[in-house]
């Protein structure tokens, strides 16, 4: 049989191993590999993109409600033990974040009603939001003055949440911010965290409306 010229045992070795260079593991072609690679990124982009749209619907459990139980003052002042809460000393509450007081000490329960404005003097307590209204850090109350201190910046507010004036108090503008409230005929207090109201203007130390720290310079 007649050969042509390139052809023989030598040409097809070197044929074959060209072949076997355009293939992969398992007898792919490079093509082949390439394709599937493509189909399988393109399936597990898939999966993340649901998994994210999945937990995008899914109640988690900041979003699962926008209305938060906190419940009687007996029961707030039981989750907090050690703490004056009785006295007006601010409650944090997670679930809120937000701090709960009760305004007048003298008066020992929330009134039943429904606060829109956020100021809660009929209901007897104010939701305050955990957030600084400077730049957003979360104050911390005192129990030494009863006042809250934002640790990042040093704005000074008292136990109701009035930003007190003056530069020696911190570069925030305002009071902190508040949140609806309802109190039902049995005590029970609800925050409402799907509205953010206001804080008010700054009052200078000695102004109606301001409470003076307990002691100066608490928890300096």
């Amino acid at each position: 049989m007649l050969r042509l010229p390139g052809e023989g045992p030598a040409a097809d070795l070197v044929a074959r191993k060209e072949l076997a260079g355009r293939r992969g593991e398992g007898g792919l072609s490079r093509r082949e590999l390439l394709r599937k690679s493509l189909f399988a990124g393109v399936a597990l982009l898939g999966v993340e993109l649901g998994a994210l749209l999945i937990g995008g619907m899914w109640p988690t459990g900041s979003r699962a409600s926008s209305r938060i139980r906190v419940g009687t003052l007996d029961e707030l002042i039981g989750a907090s033990p050690g703490l004056p809460i009785a006295e007006g000393f601010p409650a944090y509450v997670p679930a809120a974040h937000a701090f709960v007081v009760l305004l007048d000490p003298a008066r020992q329960a929330f009134l039943p009603g429904i606060d829109d404005t956020g100021d809660g003097t009929a209901l007897n307590v104010r939701a305050l939001s955990q957030v600084c209204p400077h730049l957003g850090c979360r104050p911390n109350p005192c129990v030494e003055d009863f006042w809250m201190h934002c640790p990042c910046h040093q704005s000074r507010y008292d136990r109701r949440g009035t930003k007190i004036a003056g530069e020696r108090y911190g570069p925030a503008a305002r009071s902190m911010d508040r949140f609806p409230i309802e109190v039902d005929a049995l005590g029970v207090l609800t925050i409402d965290t799907r509205k953010v109201i206001r804080g008010p203007a700054p009052k200078a130390l000695g102004e109606p409306g301001v409470e003076p720290p307990r002691v100066a310079e608490g928890c300096a």
